[in-house]
């Protein structure tokens, strides 16, 4: 039943960025597009690619610090292979990254997964909140610019789903996980499953206070907007690529970061769809840019960033592969 229930929601979400494609490339002059991709300046494109991996590299450094203090020894190699195998994953089944990154670190540096599930929803929990401070930056920036599209493509949506009844789910949905937490605390010695649970819940717990516990603290909030830099430097060279998009300056790129970063957050494989349509619609609403002209920058940033993402995810992969034939053979 399990089995037959991920299956049906890889199905879903498969088809939910076929979805999102269609309507992304729908009405896209084929001509116009070959024409737009074979004109592209591709030397542009490598060099977001090369920001892409060094992005990939911040990131394992940042992942390495803020495990640190779990008390084993964490290699650098080891949290690279986490991400990069991590990113590798999301193509495969949405959202599962994280939970192979954990499992590759977990078992590298025999550090217990729940702990290393802990350090990486703060890492992300961090980087979520480095997303909404750069989206409040670039709304104050330049709000007669992006304050439209903001306003009514995003704000609007939300504020049509949201209502008391949602308030009162999540409400519901609180109580009852800190309920689940007490009930497991209490009767945590009377039952192998209540002492497990007790044990996972510690463990998260562990992880998640792991930043508090990291001595390193302010080479974390730099590394950190280094990573945004290096986000916002792959916006800027792909604009650099295209003649027809040229005219966009520093802060479009930021903006376009920020809207491509949201595309990346929809639950579809590997970004794909959701980053079409949500970049596409940005570049039409906001820049009077054709539809065309838009999914072909949307095209390119997105393919770019997934090669990159593929590459580097293989070679990690092919990597620990060698590492543990070697440890079997010794």
């Amino acid at each position: 039943m399990k089995s037959l229930y991920s299956a049906l929601k890889y199905v879903l979400l498969l088809a939910l960025a076929g979805l999102l494609l269609w309507f992304s490339f729908r009405g896209v002059k084929w001509p116009e597009f070959l024409n737009g991709l074979k004109s592209a300046n591709y030397w542009w494109i490598l060099a977001s690619m090369a920001i892409s991996v060094v992005a990939f590299l911040i990131r394992a450094v940042r992942g390495r610090l803020i495990m640190l203090p779990l008390g084993q020894p964490i290699r650098l190699k080891d949290s690279w292979d986490g991400i990069n195998i991590g990113y590798l994953t999301n193509f495969a089944v949405p959202r599962a990254g994280e939970l192979a990154r954990c499992g590759v670190i977990a078992g590298r540096c025999k550090i217990p997964i729940e702990s290393v599930a802990g350090t990486v929803v703060l890492e992300r929990s961090i980087d979520l909140l480095s997303l909404i401070v750069v989206l409040v930056s670039v709304i104050l920036i330049s709000w007669e610019r992006f304050g439209t599209f903001i306003n009514e493509e995003i704000l609007s949506s939300l504020q049509g789903r949201l209502s008391a009844n949602l308030f009162i789910v999540v409400g519901a949905v609180m109580l009852a996980f800190v309920l689940f937490i007490y009930i497991v605390l209490k009767y945590r010695e009377r039952h192998p499953i209540f002492r497990k649970l007790n044990k996972i819940i510690k463990g998260l717990a562990e992880g998640l206070t792991s930043g508090f516990r990291m001595k390193q603290k302010w080479l974390f909030i730099w590394l950190t907007v280094i990573l945004w830099v290096c986000y916002w430097l792959m916006s800027l060279t792909t604009i650099y690529a295209f003649d027809q998009v040229s005219s966009l300056g520093m802060k479009d790129a930021l903006f376009l970061m920020v809207v491509g970063s949201l595309g990346w957050l929809v639950p579809v494989q590997g970004g794909i769809g959701a980053y079409h349509f949500v970049t596409t619609l940005a570049l039409t609403s906001v820049y009077g840019i054709s539809h065309t002209t838009g999914i072909i920058f949307a095209t390119i940033s997105h393919e770019s960033q997934a090669l990159t993402m593929l590459i580097c995810g293989f070679t990690s992969l092919l990597s620990l592969s060698f590492s543990k034939k070697r440890e079997v053979l010794q």
